[in-house]
Order: C-alpha cells, then structure tokens, then sequence
C-alpha cells in the first residue's frame, strides 16, 4: 500500500460533517491557507465541523486533502478523472461529494495559481524564493537573546 493511499483511509471522517457546505468550507480554507497553512482558528472550526476531540486524526485528513486539491489544480482532471483517484476503500458518498466540490472550485482555484504565477514573474528577483515560518515570541527571543551574548568576531 503506498503513502498515498493510505491517506485515503482519512477521508471517511469528512462524514462526520453534517452538510456539504461544511466539507466545502473545509476546502475553501485549505485552499485560502495554502501559502501559510492553517491557524489555530481554522483548525479549531474544522475540528468542530468534524466532531474531532484533538488533531490526531485532523491532520492526516488535512494533509489527504490537499494532496487532493494539489492533484486537481495541477493535472487538471475532468471528472471521471477525478472520480479515479480515489482508492476502492474511499465510499462512493464520500467520492461524489468530493469530485462535485473540486470541480466546483477547479476554474476559481486555477485562476488564483495563474495570478500568483503573474505576481510572482512581475516581482523584482523573481529568481529568488520567500520562506516563511512561525516561531512563537519566547523562542524568537530566546534567538535573539543568544545572538546578543555572543562576542561579535569583528
């Protein structure tokens, strides 16, 4: 069994929402996130929607879903295509459910990649890539702190 698919044995809790609106907003934030990843916020609402006690089994879930979105955005599947990535193991409510929502947003979602892709050609040094990451304010100053006792070697 490849990685892959055992990240589709996560899908089945996108039953626990109780509406398809639900599983779309779940998308939609992944999607909105997909540069930075979700806040404690985001992740609190989906836990909810999902009837999660913890992230345990939230991020398996989110990391199968946006493999998903990543395969639909970038390939571009039409919807048997679709429909064939999942696994025999993925129930067929579940498979519908999602194929509808993904080609929902697929021409939305492929618009935002062609934007970002002008933005980032338009930057000047485009050559050159931004890496973010968070670091809570204790660790940062504890950074900071051990940057500052050190003799500068001038």
């Amino acid at each position: 069994m490849t990685t892959e698919h055992s990240l589709w044995g996560n899908l089945p809790l996108l039953v626990r929402a109780n509406s398809k609106e639900s599983v779309e907003y779940i998308l939609q934030a992944l999607w909105r996130t997909r540069k930075v990843g979700l806040d404690s916020a985001d992740r609190d609402v989906i836990r909810d929607l999902l009837q999660l006690q913890n992230d345990t089994l939230l991020d398996p879930l989110l990391v199968c879903l946006r493999m998903l979105i990543r395969k639909c955005v970038c390939e571009n599947p039409n919807k048997d295509e679709i429909q064939k990535l999942f696994p025999d193991e993925v129930s067929p409510e579940i498979q519908r459910l999602l194929a509808l929502l993904l080609q929902k947003f697929h021409n939305e979602w492929r618009e935002d990649i062609s934007k970002d892709e002008i933005q980032n050609k338009s930057k000047p040094g485009s050559g050159e890539t931004d890496v973010n990451f968070q670091v809570s304010k204790d660790k940062l100053e504890t950074m900071l702190k051990s940057m500052r006792d050190q003799p500068s070697k001038t």
